[in-house]
Parts: C-alpha cells; sequence; structure tokens
C-alpha cells in the first residue's frame, strides 16, 4: 500500500487465525455465462479459510492509497483476489477483482465522495440523492431517497456532533425532511396536480449483504444516514402523463440518479441542472388493467345432469310398446313399430352424454375434471390477490367479496394481508403478480351440503418496489377450499389452511425453503 505522496506503508499483522466461509448464496451459481458458455461454479466444497487482519498505519491523512497485489514476471497478479473498499464506514467500491495497481482518492471531510481512479472500481449508486417514479394501477407513488449530509446543502439539522445522529435526534430529523419534501411537492398527472399523501419516512440502510428499514431510533453514521420518503397519489386507472421536476443540486450533487417504473418495466435516467424533468408518458399499447370479475358456473358443473333427448326417447318408448302389444293380440303386423322401438333404444343411449340439462343449483364433484378444477381455483386465487391491488380498505373487501363469502371476509383479509409483508421492504405488502395451482382433489362436502372440498396448493409470487429496490416474496399454500355456486358464481365459502411455507423466488425449482 502506497500514499499519494509515494510513502510505502508497513504491514502489521493483527490477526491471524482459521474460519469457516461465510455462506453467501448466489441465484447464479449453476447457471450458464452467456459470454463462455460454462456454467457459473458454487463455492468450493472446503468450507475452511484462513482469516487475517492486516493494519497499515500512517500518521497523517493520506490524499490518496495505491493498492498493489502480489504481481508476477508479467505484471499480472499471481492470485484473484476479491475486494471490497470502506472509507470511514462508506462503501467506496462494490465487490470487485483487485488487478494491478488501484488507487483510490480520498474525501476526508466527506468519504461518500472518496473514488478510485478506474471507472470499473466506482460504487454501482453513487448518487446521495435519488428520484423514483412507481406507475401502477390504481395509484402513482413518488419516492426520494436522499443522504442527510448532502441535504445540509439545503436545511439545518442542528446536530450535535459532526459524525453519528444521535438516537434522540433520530426522529426529528426524519420528520424535518418529510416535511421539506412535502412542501416542495409537485408532481403533475395529467396536467393535475393531485392530493399527495405521505406514506412513509423512514431511514434506509443499504449494503451488499442486505437493504433494510431503520424502525427503532438508533444512533447513525451520518456518513452513510439516508432518508425515504413515499408519496402517494391515489388514481383512477392508469394515468397517461406523469411529470416532475427536480430542482435540487450543489456543488457536489451535479447528477441525481431517477428511475421510473411502469407494467413494462423500469425507465433509469438521469437528472441533472440543465435536464431537471422527469416525464413518464404512457406507451402501454397492450397492458390492460386486471380486473375482478365474478367467476360464473357452467351448468355441467352443478345440479342433477338430466338427459332430456334421452327421457323424450324413453317417453316414446311406451305408446309404441302398447301398440306392438295390442297388434300382437289382433294379429295385425308390427314390423315397422319394432323398428321405430329399436331406433328410440338406440336413441336413448346415443343421446344420454349429448344433452343433459341441470336440476338444482348445487355443485357436483364428479361433473368436475381435474382441469376444471385447476382453472376454477386459479381463477378464485387470482380475484383474491387482485383484490388487494385497489387501496382503500372498503373497495379491497368489495372485491373481495366477488369471491369470498361474507363469513370468511375478515379472515381472508387479515391472513392475505400477512402472508405477503415483506420484512425487508418495512412490512410492506407484496403485489401478487404470479399464482400457480399445482394440486387440485375435488370431493363432496362433508361439511357443506351442495358445497365442494377442494385441496388445494399453489404458489403465490410477490414483490415490492422502493427506491429502486425490488424485494420478492413465494409463498406455497395447501389449504382445504370449500366452493359453493352463490347466484350463479363460485365462491369460496370456507378455507382450512393446513400448511404455508415461504420459498425462495430465486432457486430453479422454487421448492427450497427460506429459514
Amino acid at each position: 500500500v502506497i500514499t499519494g505522496s509515494g510513502e510505502k506503508l508497513s504491514a502489521r499483522l493483527d490477526l491471524l487465525e482459521p474460519r469457516m466461509r461465510i455462506k453467501r448464496p448466489s441465484p447464479l451459481v449453476g447457471s450458464i455465462n452467456p459470454y463462455t458458455g460454462q456454467r457459473i461454479p458454487g463455492p468450493p466444497e472446503d468450507k475452511r479459510v484462513l482469516y487475517a487482519e492486516i493494519n497499515y498505519p500512517f500518521k497523517e491523512k493520506p490524499e490518496s492509497l495505491s493498492f498493489i497485489p502480489p504481481l508476477d514476471d508479467n505484471g499480472f497478479p499471481e492470485v484473484a483476489i476479491g475486494f471490497v473498499c470502506y472509507h470511514l464506514g462508506v462503501p467506496v467500491v462494490d465487490f470487485r477483482q483487485l488487478s494491478a495497481q488501484s488507487t483510490v482518492n480520498l474525501v476526508w471531510d466527506d468519504p461518500w465522495y472518496s473514488k478510485f481512479k478506474k471507472k470499473q472500481l466506482r460504487r454501482t449508486l453513487e448518487s446521495g440523492v435519488r428520484t423514483f417514479l412507481y406507475i401502477e394501477p390504481y395509484e402513482v407513488r413518488h419516492e426520494i431517497l436522499v443522504r442527510v449530509k448532502d441535504m445540509m446543502t439545503w436545511m439545518d439539522f442542528d446536530l450535535r456532533g459532526n459524525e453519528y445522529i444521535e438516537e434522540d435526534e433520530f426522529d426529528p430529523v426524519r420528520q424535518q425532511v418529510a416535511g421539506f419534501f412535502m412542501e416542495k411537492e409537485h408532481v403533475l398527472i395529467d396536467g393535475k396536480q393531485l392530493k399527495p399523501i405521505l406514506d412513509r419516512t423512514a431511514y434506509v440502510e443499504s449494503s451488499m449483504l442486505r437493504s433494510r428499514f431503520i424502525e427503532i431510533p438508533e444512533r447513525v453514521l451520518l456518513n452513510t444516514a439516508m432518508i425515504g420518503i413515499v408519496i402517494t397519489y391515489l388514481t383512477d386507472g392508469i394515468p397517461q402523463e406523469v411529470v416532475t421536476q427536480w430542482d435540487l443540486f450543489s456543488e457536489r450533487v451535479q447528477k441525481v440518479t431517477a428511475r421510473m417504473t411502469d407494467p413494462a418495466g423500469p425507465f433509469p435516467y438521469d437528472l441533472t441542472p440543465d435536464d431537471n424533468v422527469l416525464k413518464w408518458t404512457n406507451y402501454l399499447k397492450k397492458y390492460t388493467i386486471p380486473t375482478v370479475d365474478k367467476i360464473m358456473v357452467n351448468n355441467m358443473h352443478r345440479g342433477v345432469p338430466v338427459p332430456i333427448l334421452s327421457l323424450a326417447c324413453a317417453a316414446l318408448l311406451l305408446p309404441f310398446s302398447f301398440l306392438i302389444f295390442s297388434r300382437r293380440h289382433k294379429s295385425q303386423p308390427i314390423k315397422v313399430l319394432v323398428g321405430i322401438i329399436v331406433i328410440l333404444t338406440i336413441g336413448i343411449v346415443a343421446l344420454f352424454p349429448l344433452y343433459n340439462l341441470s336440476i338444482g343449483n348445487n355443485a357436483r364433484a364428479s361433473q368436475i375434471t381435474k382441469d376444471d378444477s385447476k382453472a376454477i381455483t386459479l381463477s378464485l386465487l387470482k380475484n383474491v390477490y387482485r383484490a388487494f391491488d385497489f387501496h382503500e380498505e372498503a373497495e379491497v373487501y368489495d372485491k373481495l367479496a366477488i369471491s369470498v363469502s361474507g363469513d370468511l371476509l375478515t379472515e381472508v383479509y387479515l391472513q392475505s394481508r400477512k402472508s405477503m409483508i415483506i420484512e425487508q421492504a418495512g412490512g410492506a405488502h407484496a403485489k401478487v403478480t404470479q399464482v400457480d395451482v399445482q394440486e387440485t382433489e375435488v370431493k363432496e362436502s362433508k361439511k357443506q351440503k351442495g358445497a365442494l372440498d377442494v385441496r388445494t396448493k399453489w404458489t403465490a409470487v410477490g414483490s415490492v418496489g422502493h427506491w429502486g429496490h425490488i424485494h420478492t416474496r413465494q409463498n406455497v399454500y395447501d389449504a382445504n377450499l370449500t366452493l359453493a355456486v352463490v347466484e350463479n358464481s363460485w365462491k369460496i365459502i370456507g378455507i382450512e389452511l393446513l400448511e404455508e411455507k415461504r420459498i425462495d423466488p430465486y432457486t430453479k425449482s422454487g421448492l427450497q425453503a427460506v429459514e
């Protein structure tokens, strides 16, 4: 390690000991590298590693430091060295390979702006000020993520120290930032300024290993303290245009990372003092807003099937049979009548499956195939999850009532809310984007006359996006659903949840349980 003045720092070995490798699962392991065509390997089977702490002390703060790995005679690293770099608690670079000499310029008054000279050794998220627009059916969200130290250009927080936000300063700083942005908020949706709703304000801690909300007041390092604000606008359907303008720039904040996300995906953008308008236009030509509709009952799935044509043929047999009996006693010819009776008998058999009239309203398990049961339960489950796309509680209940009986509404509402909460996203409720019914088994219900018990196994995948991060949750369920025909449509009238398990959405099979 060499300082910017050319001084070679002396190494001091503080700790050397054997340890076990830290488990860092990756969704890429086992997949094919598109550039090499080779399968991406996992970690070595031998979990033993040698851990070392080496200290390079210096007397004066250097303007830069150069890291030089062991090199061979051709100037190439003798071994592959993965590394990260922190300056006063601030990550300067994401995980990278240390190759040849690498120099980092150090900014001691604000280490957020310390950088490596090589562009490939830059932190992915360099900007300490970021803004995001999320456009979804029935909702537009303007989300802002700012570093407290950068906000000191426009705000005075009156902190006691220069290194930390103390525990008793935690909430006042958060509230002050929220109030600042609510006053400046100016988002136009289809040319109109709708009522902004301050959805949440939270400290956000981001690292290579995790992203989490800090809800309980604690001492926070000022250099990395970031506050996220979520401002929500309720809309009818999906808008045609959303526009906002960003006016906060300073000597150091000359570029603000922005992103617009709609059902088609994210659209990154960089805002600058000369280009400070973020504008989203609806180009969703083929997109249709998911709806919640009644699942109408096919007549063949309910009541007692009555073969009308077969019965008609059977009814005609009686007079013709009487005529044959009568003519035989009078010695009259009966060949034509016998032919008619044969034809009617064949008709009874042939027409039996062709036209049946259902009598009654009860569902019949014997008339529902496995494909039918999967289609019915999938439609009902999709309706349940889609109901939560609406934001007013009364609307959610109204949409749930289309597919769930009144007695179950509250239970389904609370259970669905609970099961799709994502802790890493601060307890936000994930929007379910995919439902897959894997197995169904239909039987006549023993609990409810005229209903069906459907043993169902299904998976639900939900996600929620905040400040550019997507958090995904996947659950697998095993339950007995009791279905009944109510006013000519299918409804869930009973639920017995046998198992609910959270699984890893990134594994190939999707069946690896998450501890």
